[in-house]
């Protein structure tokens, strides 16, 4: 497991901090869209693009992190 995880570290070019930032963004706006999501469901007056303006962050985010 270690070294997979140093593999991935060396693949996407970052340190473990650098790294376990990004994740942990990804993973709060990923969980807030999920929230969003589900209250839009509910009542779609609410939240009316929230989740789709988290999908586009969350891709920018990753897309910019490619090569």
């Amino acid at each position: 497991m270690i070294k997979e995880s140093k593999e991935h570290l060396k693949s996407v070019n970052e340190t473990y901090g650098q790294h376990f930032k990004i994740a942990i963004k990804i993973a709060l706006l990923m969980i807030l869209g999920g929230f969003q999501a589900i209250v839009h469901a509910v009542c779609p007056g609410v939240f009316k693009i929230s989740a789709s303006d988290k999908i586009k962050t969350l891709h920018k985010i990753i897309s910019d992190r490619q090569d």
